[in-house]
């Protein structure tokens, strides 16, 4: 999401003039998008916001804008910490960045929250040079933001208190999106929302959002002529539906690739958590997934030493992972974050229990997702090329996986789809040779 958005600053300041450069010192405009989401990354931006004063003191024309998740949870603090930055601008205001650029004169500038915010309409001129230029940027793939915000409240999640309440935006607008996306050569997208199983069924912009399902959108983006790959992230899975779980087996341009977020495998912890979800039920939707789509590879994000786990939580966490058998996952330490009701539990985990739990579990998951890929040996996949080397072509399958093949002369383009057959399983990437092109 948060290179969404980055793209999407980038893209309105090329059509105001503005060029990308990987020289800071050369820049007019620096701005910092953030993450709120674990507090290393928050560490991270004030470290570097401390590294940007000395260089607005040799070019006090300089301005410095702070985007994302921190600048809307932090606001006016920031400015008060960090006299040398010029904006903080947060989530739901980056569509009106240049605006902001352009009127906040001599004294910095925070935005906030609102109760009533939409997402505006927004169609990328993807064939401006600057654009093609964005390091940011693969020419043949994209994101789409559905909606945004979430209504959920997880008592760990500081997202509801930086990105607001969902909201789902407008079908006409998405699609259309999408359309210019493939017309302009994208020919993979991948749908962003909070919880995208929710899309249209809280705080719908217009009636043609109402019983317009998650599904109904899927099906409909798939149908666009050009369109060669389709994703989503990510899930909650109390609201997967079945109907959505369907469209694995009905769609065929919907890569058999679901990240489904469970963040513990014990009922005590999920319920500290406010989840809203049993590992039974969770374990029914994993079933369910693999019967619609069997060669499914299956992804979650897992959080260890929640306030309170205890050594019989943390088992039932680790049975978990022996049970649904993740392809990959996202694994950290639990931290406090500002606003949320976990920060005011007791009963915290010390940091070198939960540092040898992290290890414990990812240490697991290395070795099942090594088994997974070994058993992608000998096996045809369906690639599409993202890097050419001299030497070699990089790709990627249906099932996210990155497969480096040998090609000393190689006459396919990134965003084209070859044949590879597997040769080599690695821990994170696979090693295949060209069979043909789709």
């Amino acid at each position: 999401m948060n290179e969404r958005d980055s793209e999407i600053m980038a893209q309105l300041l090329g059509e105001k003039g503005y060029v990308e450069t990987g020289d800071s010192d050369q820049a007019d405009l620096i701005i910092l998008n953030t993450c709120s989401i674990r507090a290393k990354a928050e560490q991270k931006v004030m470290s570097m916001l401390g590294v940007l004063r000395k260089q607005k003191q040799h070019n006090p024309k300089l301005k410095i804008c702070v985007a994302g998740c921190v600048a809307q949870q932090e606001g006016q603090q920031i400015i008060e910490r960090m006299p040398h930055v010029d904006l903080v601008i947060g989530t739901q205001s980056l569509y009106q960045l240049t605006e902001l650029l352009d009127d906040f004169g001599e004294h910095p500038v925070a935005t906030r929250l609102s109760k009533d915010y939409q997402i505006p309409p927004f169609i990328p001129n993807l064939r401006a040079d600057n654009h093609q230029k964005s390091p940011l940027t693969i020419p043949f793939k994209k994101f789409l933001t559905i909606m945004q915000g979430c209504n959920n409240y997880c008592s760990y999640c500081v997202v509801p208190f930086t990105r607001g309440n969902e909201i789902s935006r407008n079908v006409s607008h998405i699609l259309e999106e999408a359309y210019s996306l493939v017309e302009a050569g994208i020919k993979e997208i991948t749908l962003l929302g909070q919880n995208v199983n929710s899309y249209g069924r809280t705080n719908v912009v217009s009636t043609e959002t109402i019983d317009y399902s998650f599904a109904d959108l899927l099906r409909a983006v798939s149908t666009i002529p050009g369109l060669r790959r389709l994703r989503f992230t990510t899930s909650n899975p109390k609201d997967l539906s079945d109907d959505l779980m369907r469209c694995f087996a009905d769609i065929g341009i919907l890569c058999p690739q679901f990240h489904l977020p469970v963040q513990s495998g014990s009922n005590r912890i999920l319920s500290l958590m406010n989840r809203k979800y049993s590992r039974e039920l969770y374990l029914e939707k994993v079933a369910a997934l693999r019967s619609y789509c069997p060669d499914i590879a299956l992804t979650t994000d897992m959080i260890v030493g929640f306030p309170g786990e205890t050594d019989r939580d943390f088992e039932e966490t680790m049975s978990l992972l022996e049970e649904v058998q993740y392809h990959g996952s996202f694994s950290f330490k639990y931290s406090d974050r500002p606003g949320t009701r976990s920060a005011t539990f007791e009963d915290k985990v010390e940091e070198t229990v939960k540092s040898e739990r992290l290890r414990i579990f990812q240490s697991r998951q290395d070795e099942i997702g090594l088994k997974h890929n070994q058993g992608y040996v000998g096996k045809i996949f369906s690639v599409m090329i993202e890097k050419i080397g001299e030497d070699s072509i990089v790709g990627r399958t249906g099932t996210n996986h990155l497969v480096h093949i040998a090609d000393t002369v190689c006459s396919y383009l990134p965003g084209e789809i070859v044949s590879a057959r597997i040769l080599h399983a690695g821990q994170h990437s696979l090693r295949g040779e060209l069979v043909g092109k789709d």
